[in-house]
């Protein structure tokens, strides 16, 4: 009983041991000393107190797997291991999602503007899902400072604002990061692709 009274004075690196030694208490500790800030991290980027608290359980669901199947190696610093766990299932969220974002490019054209159908037929539904997989692909390839600022702003509808909040950064290192997805998005893009899905309307 005297080594659970004292295991919330224990640091990270300790508890996370206990805990992969079969201390189940020990993690619980963690859960309760992080918590409150992994669920606000979280939420700041899905804006929903429902999805935030499934994104929550998600992290640490994620984080005992990890450790139970010994692939933890960030000794000391558990926390910032923990909040990329959570920021990177909150942005998995929106790529999961079924919304189809118009994206404004650079240039002032949109990406896939085109595809808005007036009537949502079997073909056109069928060519608007592989247009936006194309778009997902091309997303995936982008550097993960870009990716993530172009999900949150497109996908999250976030503001620059939010999304310099979320991540971090300044707004101008939010916009500019912006900028460069944008720019590689288009260097992505075949001929084929500008010619079908990008409208300068």
């Amino acid at each position: 009983m005297f080594r659970y009274m004292n295991q919330s004075l224990l640091n990270d690196s300790v508890l996370v041991n206990l805990y992969r030694n079969g201390d189940e208490k020990a993690f619980e500790i963690l859960v309760r000393r992080y918590k409150s800030r992994v669920y606000t991290a979280i939420y700041l980027i899905v804006k929903d107190s429902y999805t935030a608290e499934d994104l929550l359980q998600d992290t640490f669901i994620k984080a005992i797997g990890t450790i139970k199947s010994d692939r933890y190696n960030e000794e000391g610093k558990f926390l910032p291991w923990l909040m990329r766990i959570a920021h990177n299932l909150a942005i998995d969220y929106f790529r999961r999602d079924k919304r189809y974002p118009t994206i404004v490019m650079e240039d002032g054209s949109n990406v896939f503007d085109s595809l808005d159908f007036s009537e949502d037929s079997a073909e056109s539904i069928q060519i608007k899902q592989e247009s936006h997989a194309r778009l997902r692909e091309m997303i995936d390839k982008l550097p993960a400072v870009q990716r993530e600022v172009l999900i949150m702003r497109h996908y999250g509808d976030m503001s620059f604002q939010e999304i310099a909040t979320a991540t971090g950064v300044s707004i101008n290192t939010a916009l500019g990061r912006m900028r460069y997805a944008l720019i590689n998005l288009r260097k992505q893009m075949t001929p084929a692709d500008r010619d079908r899905y990008v409208s300068n309307s």
